[in-house]
């Protein structure tokens, strides 16, 4: 029989596609696997209005036979199968589809009942048959049409044409088989072959088909020995040994737990869900289900807070996203888009049929659905975490633990831009209550006078419990918030001030609680002291930007603040990067550094009487302070020894 040649320039798309339309081969198992499912559909509708066919829905499968002696994959099913000029118009013209037509008629025909809502048509395109020849170097086709007495095969070894002839099949439905390609040096064809293999790509790509997909799958079983063989031996094991056999299975879990009903898929299943699909080892700590109708697009989803962070999500490595599926066929395995990057801690599936995809239904063709989804999707999460906080304060501390980080870097995104949207979800530590409390307890609990929300940057909650700048507020019962992550600083001026209180460091230039009899009493000792304030910047030559009294020390004699736009703690995260990475900044941030001097303090005392009767002993006292207010700041003293030194000679 001649062969035929694929018609308007099919040669040219045909290598085209299986050159560049889709990313990974092993799709080509997908398309069949849905192409299969969508004859099935449409014979599953046609049993609506035909009693003579016979089958229920329990009848109609996917078969996938294998031949590795033969080099052959076969993808079979019991659908509504094709005639030879069916073969010729939808094999023979790429880029036609039967599914899509058929999909129109049902439109057409208005055929959109309760009955037919189920028919759910996945090919839209004509291409995914074409997938195949990635992989074999020659495809038969063996299609018998529902109705119809005889069969019909198409062959091809790709775009050098195709022959349709003649052929039997006992009953209506579709045969590929794929003849696949001999293994190169660095190109391997034969891992399709492998029941592995194919088992996991089902499992990966189409376990959500509605259709059973049944294959051979290699099972143990003990068996008792031969007795003559087992008297040899006196080991109990010797009575019986295992052995290997074949059994034919469906291997699709076909209903995802995301479509069932909560009476049939309960907090326990989906924690086990959640644990065997994303190699969790704890619960998470909420369990997200939608079911959205739209006129934009309706969807199921269900989505999982975690409540311990994988050992790489502060990594490069780690990849965001949730599972998307377009009628319960995998398309992408991680869909960033789906959810803010400060939400990229949530896993989960998103499964919708209105999804606009690509030719190679491996990206989406339009984002305008995806945006309608994500944005219904932020809204849920944030919703949660919300419910979370309020109901179980205990499970949000654990997730905060691992995640709440996160959340402060989203508030930075963005130029602070969510910050409304995360404020009410952060939790700081409260000195008062020695634990973590929200913006809004914190607010809650302030004295009627206090009008700032006081907070204090640092390393660790020990050392910001003896910030000598805290401790007129500590005496008027003002909370201070501990912020020991490097980004802290950077947070709470991104979030400003919370229900119109302003976020005030304690470190920062005024507290705001000195009258104005203090600070006019502050400006007249300080305008006395000036010569020596000047002369303790000069001795430390450089170190730092100015000396001044401090409005706010009670007990301790000295502390570091910074004015400007780069704070101590600014200083130290950026040099922190710097260490790590050297290209991360070009030259090394320091800030403005103010050194605060205690004026009722004892060594402030002996500071002025040397500095009236002994300038080297003087400045030396200007090092000691110094010296100390880093240390109080969690700072690197510059030189140890000579500080040592220093303390050594002057309380000798």
């Amino acid at each position: 029989m001649a062969k035929r040649q694929f018609k308007s320039e099919s040669k040219r798309i045909l290598d085209l596609m299986i050159g560049s339309i889709y990313t990974h081969r092993e799709i080509f198992l997908r398309e069949l696997i849905s192409n299969a499912s969508d004859a099935i559909d449409k014979l599953c509708y046609i049993a609506l209005t035909d009693d003579k066919l016979g089958l229920t829905r329990e009848d109609f499968k996917i078969e996938i036979t294998r031949d590795p002696e033969a080099r052959t994959l076969t993808v079979s099913d019991n659908g509504v199968g094709m005639t030879a000029e069916d073969l010729e118009s939808n094999l023979g013209v790429i880029a036609r589809s039967g599914s899509l037509k058929f999909k129109n008629q049902l439109s057409a025909d208005g055929a959109q009942d309760k009955a037919s809502s189920g028919i759910d048509i996945i090919g839209q395109f004509g291409v995914g048959f074409y997938s195949a020849f990635m992989v074999a170097k020659k495809v038969t086709v063996i299609s018998r049409a529902y109705g119809s007495d005889s069969a019909n095969m198409w062959e091809s070894s790709g775009s050098d044409g195709y022959v349709i002839s003649p052929a039997e099949r006992a009953a209506f439905g579709t045969d590929v088989i794929m003849q696949l390609k001999d293994d190169a040096e660095d190109d391997g064809y034969s891992e399709f072959l492998e029941e592995h293999t194919l088992y996991s790509l089902i499992k990966k790509y189409s376990d959500y088909i509605r259709w059973p997909i049944i294959m051979d799958v290699t099972r143990s079983r003990r068996v008792e020995a031969d007795p003559q063989e087992s008297g040899k031996s006196d080991k109990p094991e010797s009575k019986s040994k295992w052995e290997s056999y074949t059994e034919r299975e469906t291997v699709n879990s076909r209903i995802p737990i995301w479509q069932r009903p909560k009476s049939e898929a309960t907090d326990e299943d989906c924690n086990e869900f959640f644990k065997e699909q994303f190699d969790a080892e704890e619960d998470p700590a909420a369990v997200i289900r939608v079911a959205a109708e739209g006129a934009a697009v309706s969807y199921k989803a269900m989505l999982f807070v975690p409540s311990a962070a994988p050992y790489d999500y502060f990594t490069r490595e780690y990849e965001p996203g949730l599972r998307l599926y377009a009628s319960g066929v995998l398309i992408m395995e991680k869909c960033a888009s789906l959810l803010p990057e400060y939400f990229r801690f949530v896993r989960g599936v998103v499964d919708s049929a209105d999804l606009s995809l690509n030719i190679s239904r491996e990206t989406l063709q339009h984002d305008r659905q995806l945006k309608t989804i994500a944005a219904n999707l932020e809204k849920k999460v944030r919703a949660e975490l919300e419910r979370l906080l309020e109901n179980d304060r205990a499970g949000y501390a654990k997730f905060y633990e691992a995640f709440g980080l996160q959340l402060k870097y989203g508030l930075l995104s963005d130029y602070g831009a969510h910050a409304e949207k995360l404020r009410g979800l952060l939790l700081f530590y409260s000195a008062r209550e020695a634990g973590l409390i929200t913006l809004a307890e914190y607010v809650k609990n302030m004295p009627e006078e206090q009008k700032f929300i006081y907070y204090a940057c640092g390393s660790g909650i020990a050392a910001l419990d003896k910030l000598p700048q805290a401790e007129p507020l500590r005496e008027r019962g003002y909370d201070v918030l501990y912020l020991t992550d490097d980004i802290d600083d950077f947070a709470a001026r991104a979030l400003g001030e919370y229900e119109g209180r302003q976020l005030r460091s304690v470190t920062g230039d005024d507290l705001g609680i000195a009258d104005e009899a203090e600070r006019r009493e502050l400006e007249k000792t300080e305008q006395e002291s000036r010569e020596l304030l000047d002369f303790v910047k000069e001795s430390l030559d450089g170190k730092i930007s100015e000396a001044r009294l401090s409005a706010t020390l009670v007990s301790a004699p000295v502390c570091l603040t910074a004015k400007g736009g780069v704070t101590l703690e600014m200083e130290r995260y950026f040099n922190t990067l710097k260490s790590v990475s050297p290209a991360a900044s070009p030259a090394p941030v320091r800030a403005e550094r103010v050194l605060e001097l205690n004026a009722s303090h004892r060594l402030f005392e002996l500071l002025k009487n040397a500095y009236e009767s002994d300038r080297e002993r003087a400045a030396k006292y200007a090092e000691l302070l110094y010296g100390q207010a880093l240390l109080t700041a969690g700072l690197e003293l510059d030189d140890a020894a000579r500080f040592c030194g220093i303390i050594s000679e002057l309380t000798a």
